[in-house]
């Protein structure tokens, strides 16, 4: 009697537990449904947070692969690569790196042994688009070894906006510019009106495709998303160069600079000027900014 009562408590317990368990899952799964209909992007459905952490380590070894594996461990000095260097040399990511390339990551061998097994590793700073450990100087074209690790990084992250950066940039490099501008494309289809993306866009069109009123077009743009994205605070508010808003300032500077640029190719100097003594505003080097602007009117008034 007593076993006949224990195991019908046991079966309704269980039914108590199924049924809680469907109830927890179930909009689980109707959320999973609508992403899968929603989302074209296999690894962020299957991985979801976690696909972050798989793209950070595909775009770490892609910057391993430009520097033909001579590059720092967790446990080696990275001060000189807190941004990764292929990164860096693209001119539109703001740099965090200290010291320089740093070269000595290693440190002084411990022993015979680790001194003696670093002849057999690389061994040297080298870039790939100077043509790596092999010194050869005359194309670079191995740099194409890291795309398929960026674009996997990108696959796996496509909320990170230095990734399609960097990629199109080294696409421009190999020369494919119609590739490099559906990079940045798809980047704003998913990540809409960064600055960052417009930024290296108008570099294409500036300097690839020599179309200057859509490059400035596409700049002044960017300044407008800029605007929108820091907020209704006063630009020298905006500017106040800390950690967090480094990217922000940098590439406010770099937006002026460019327009700057390309206003004194198109002749238009009083407006080169103006973007001069905005980019000054969030300069490093404001002396050298105040250099061009000296010349520039200079310029404008020996034309008069």
């Amino acid at each position: 009697m007593h076993s006949a009562r224990a195991l019908f408590l046991l079966l309704l317990a269980l039914l108590i537990f199924c049924f809680g368990l469907a109830a927890n899952l179930l909009p689980q799964f109707r959320a999973m449904e609508i992403r899968l209909h929603q989302s074209d992007n296999f690894f962020v459905l299957i991985f979801g947070d976690s696909s972050r952490l798989f793209a950070n380590s595909a775009y770490t070894e892609a910057d391993s692969y430009y520097h033909s594996g001579f590059y720092p461990t967790m446990f080696d000095n990275r001060s000189g690569f807190q941004t990764p260097h292929m990164a860096e040399d693209t001119g539109a990511v703001a740099s965090r790196n200290q010291g320089g390339e740093d070269t000595s990551f290693m440190g002084p061998p411990r022993n015979w042994i680790d001194a003696f097994g670093r002849h057999f590793i690389p061994n040297r700073h080298t870039h790939l688009d100077t043509g790596g450990a092999s010194d050869d100087l005359s194309g670079g074209k191995e740099v194409g070894e890291i795309l398929p690790w960026l674009k996997l990084s990108a696959e796996l992250n496509p909320d990170d906006v230095n990734t399609y950066v960097v990629i199109s940039y080294w696409l421009v490099r190999l020369k494919q510019f119609d590739t490099a501008e559906q990079v940045l494309r798809e980047g704003m289809r998913q990540i809409p009106n960064d600055p960052h993306l417009l930024f290296q866009l108008g570099r294409i069109y500036f300097e690839n495709y020599h179309q200057t009123a859509q490059a400035r077009n596409i700049w002044e743009a960017a300044l407008r998303d800029w605007n929108k994205q820091t907020g209704n605070a006063p630009l020298a508010e905006k500017l106040k160069l800390n950690t967090e808003n480094l990217d922000n300032v940098y590439i406010f500077e770099q937006i002026e600079a460019n327009l700057a640029r390309l206003e004194t190719s198109a002749g238009n100097l009083n407006a080169a000027i103006a973007d001069w003594e905005q980019a000054k505003l969030a300069s490093p080097n404001p002396e050298d900014v105040q250099k061009n602007i000296d010349e520039l009117k200079q310029k404008a008034n020996g034309n008069k």
